[in-house]
């Protein structure tokens, strides 16, 4: 059974180091005491009640950023690299939906996701996403690509 709770600094820090390899080092983020000498993602403390843990049994297994915006709400996600393609995210995606409807009744939830991660896109879409428009360029902590914005519509 998979349990959440609103992240820890630790955790943040455990996140933060995650290495991701191949194709996938684009997610590699930079260190946890860099995030917050710069204020940014885990390191804003304006958006700690956005960043969910999730653990099965003790297993920290991955994290989500529910973001309220004015009109939607942004969905970031991240699983563990050694467990990504096993079936958590859309299990985290559910629950982070779950959470959204409770504290943001009514209000529309999307996500980015870069154009060329096919797994990813899988996942989202198992969760109930679909694609909204066209691939986009965008800059994000992480890099410059191409991204799809993907909606979720219950």
């Amino acid at each position: 059974m998979i349990t959440y709770h609103v992240m820890t600094g630790q955790e943040k820090e455990i996140v933060a180091d995650w290495n991701y390899t191949g194709d996938y080092e684009i997610y590699n983020m930079p260190s946890y005491k860099e995030q917050q000498e710069k204020g940014v993602a885990f390191g804003n403390p304006a958006c700690d009640k956005n960043f969910y843990a999730y653990y099965d049994e003790d297993t920290l297994i991955g994290f989500t950023n529910i973001l309220e915006e004015p009109k939607e709400i942004f969905i970031g996600i991240g699983v563990a690299p050694n467990i990504c393609g096993c079936g958590y995210g859309q299990k985290m995606l559910r629950i982070a939906q779950e959470i959204a409807k409770t504290l943001y009744p009514g209000k529309p939830l999307y996500l980015e996701v870069r154009a060329w991660n096919e797994r990813a896109i899988t996942c989202y879409k198992k969760a109930g996403f679909t694609i909204d428009g066209e691939a986009f360029e965008q800059e994000t902590m992480l890099g410059t690509g191409r991204f799809l914005r993907m909606v979720y519509k219950p």
